[in-house]
C-alpha cells in the first residue's frame, strides 16, 4: 500500500474508509401485497455500511462516515455500526434519517422503496470528510449511489476521490446504479468520470454495460473495457456464476460456491467487503476473488442486508462444510 495508515495518538486506524447514506430498513415478513402484511422488522441498510460491516466481520480495520438524523433511526444506525467495532464518524443533522421499505410482492423478486429526499444522508458536504482522514486510509471506498443523492453529496464524492488520489490512497468504486435515484442518461457521465478515477471498480453486467455504452454480455469483455478506462482492477460480479476480473492486465475467473438462496439482497456488498478485506491483508488476486465470491454466496443464504454476514470462521465453514450440525 502506498498510503500511510499511521494513526494519530490515541485514535483508531482508519483502514478501509467509506461513507454514504445508511437508512432505517423496514422489511415486510413473508410474501404478498403490503395491504395484507402484518409483521415487519426494523433494521439498517446502506451499501457503504454493508461493506463496512462485512469487512469488519473479516477482521479488517474499517471507518464509516456519514450524516444521520437526530432521531431513533439515527441512534440505531450509530449503535449497530459501533457494535461491529467500526470506527464511526457520524455527523448528526436536523433532517430526518432516510428509510427503505422492502417487500416481496410475489416469488423471490424484492422491491425496495426509498424515502430519502431531503434526508440527513443526502446532505453530506466535503467538510464531513477532512483531508487528513482520507489521507490516513488504506483504501477509500465509494459507490455510485452517493453522487445521485444531491449536488452536495456528489461534490463530497468528488472531493474525497481527488484527495485520495493526491495522497496515493487507492480508490475503490462499486458502480451500484439505482434507477430510482437517477436515469441512465443522468448517471452515465458521472459514473464514467468516477470509473476513470478509480483504482478498483466493481460492477454487475448491466452496470458495466451502462458505463461502457455497450450491449455485450461477455463478462471478460466488460471487465477489460472498464480496465481500459483507468482502473487496474476491474471486477464483474456475475451472481451465481461467480465473477470475472481484469487485474493488472490479467483475466481471472472465479466460480461461486453452490448454495441455497434465502434472500438475494446484499450479495454484491458482501462480495466487495470480502475483496477489499483481503486486499488490505495483501492477499493475492485469486484469494481476493475467492473470498469475495464466498462472501456473496454466504450473504444470500441468510435474510437481511448485513445483520448475518459471516465472521472469518463462519466463512471458512461455508468453504469447508462439515455437516448440518456443528458440535
Amino acid at each position: 500500500m502506498t498510503a500511510s495508515n499511521t494513526s494519530a495518538a490515541g485514535s483508531p486506524p482508519i483502514g478501509l474508509l467509506t461513507f454514504g447514506e445508511t437508512m432505517g430498513l423496514i422489511s415486510a415478513a413473508g410474501t404478498g401485497s403490503l395491504d395484507y402484511v402484518r409483521d415487519f422488522t426494523f433494521g439498517i441498510g446502506g451499501a457503504e455500511s454493508n461493506v463496512a460491516i462485512g469487512a469488519a466481520r473479516l477482521g479488517a480495520p474499517v471507518t464509516w462516515a456519514g450524516r444521520i438524523g437526530s432521531d431513533a433511526a439515527g441512534d440505531l444506525i450509530e449503535r449497530r455500526l459501533r457494535a461491529e467495532r467500526i470506527n464511526v464518524l457520524p455527523t448528526r443533522d436536523h433532517a430526518f434519517t432516510g428509510l427503505m421499505v422492502r417487500h416481496c410482492r410475489a416469488g423471490s423478486a424484492v422491491h425496495v422503496d426509498y424515502h430519502r429526499t431531503g434526508s440527513a444522508g443526502s446532505r453530506l458536504t466535503p467538510s464531513d470528510l477532512p483531508p487528513a482522514l482520507i489521507q490516513r486510509a488504506l483504501i477509500l471506498h465509494i459507490t455510485g449511489i452517493t453522487p445521485a443523492l444531491s449536488d452536495s453529496a456528489r461534490h463530497t464524492v468528488l472531493h474525497a476521490v481527488a484527495t485520495a488520489r493526491a495522497a496515493g490512497v487507492p480508490v475503490s468504486l462499486d458502480i451500484n446504479y439505482r434507477s430510482k435515484l437517477w436515469t441512465r442518461r443522468q448517471a452515465r457521465p458521472q459514473l464514467l468520470r468516477l470509473v476513470s478515477q478509480a483504482d478498483i471498480v466493481f460492477a454487475g453486467t448491466e452496470e458495466a454495460q451502462l458505463v461502457l455504452d455497450t450491449g455485450t454480455t461477455a463478462a471478460a469483455s466488460l471487465a477489460e473495457g472498464l480496465a481500459l478506462l483507468g482502473p487496474k482492477e476491474a471486477i464483474i460480479k456475475a451472481g451465481p456464476d461467480g465473477c470475472v476480473a481484469s487485474i493488472d492486465g490479467a483475466e481471472l475467473v472465479e466460480p461461486a460456491p453452490t448454495v441455497h438462496v434465502v434472500d438475494p439482497v446484499g450479495a454484491g456488498d458482501a462480495f466487495v467487503a470480502g475483496y477489499l478485506a483481503e486486499r488490505m491483508a495483501d492477499a493475492e488476486a485469486d484469494q481476493r476473488l475467492r473470498t469475495a465470491c464466498a462472501m456473496g454466496a454466504y450473504a444470500v443464504t441468510v435474510p437481511g442486508d448485513c445483520e448475518l454476514l459471516p465472521t472469518r470462521r463462519e466463512l471458512d465453514a461455508l468453504l469447508l462444510p462439515t455437516g448440518d450440525v456443528v458440535r
